[in-house]
């Protein structure tokens, strides 16, 4: 069964920093397999940073130069470092993966970035 744990959210000031991360078990070691979303009020749930080798990452253009994905397979763990934060960068933010054809979802973390 997998499960997929966020925490690290919260409230910063623009130009601040966060660093969540994403516990995952029952993953089978597919850690690179897991990407960030986030879905701001009244948007739609985006793909924000996601694995795409060894040492490359996709990033959505809004964030890249300020976000990094980072993985830890010792620690079935991914962590989305979020720098420079600006107010637009508010949102739930999920790590989510698939495995066996299922989607699978953590519960979300909250991000408010205040101006």
């Amino acid at each position: 069964q997998v499960q997929l744990v966020e925490s690290g959210g919260g409230l910063v000031q623009s130009g601040g920093s966060l660093r969540l991360s994403c516990l995952a078990s029952g993953v089978n070691h597919r850690i690179y397999a897991i990407e960030w979303y986030r879905q701001a009020p009244g948007k739609q749930r985006e793909l924000v940073a996601a694995f795409t080798g060894a040492d490359s990452a996709y990033y959505i253009g809004s964030v890249e130069g300020r976000f990094t994905i980072e993985r830890d397979n010792t620690k079935n763990a991914v962590y989305l470092q979020m720098n420079n934060l600006k107010p637009e960068d508010t949102a739930v933010y999920y790590c989510a993966t698939v495995q066996g054809g299922q989607n699978y979802w953590g519960q979300g973390t909250q991000v408010t970035v205040s101006p």
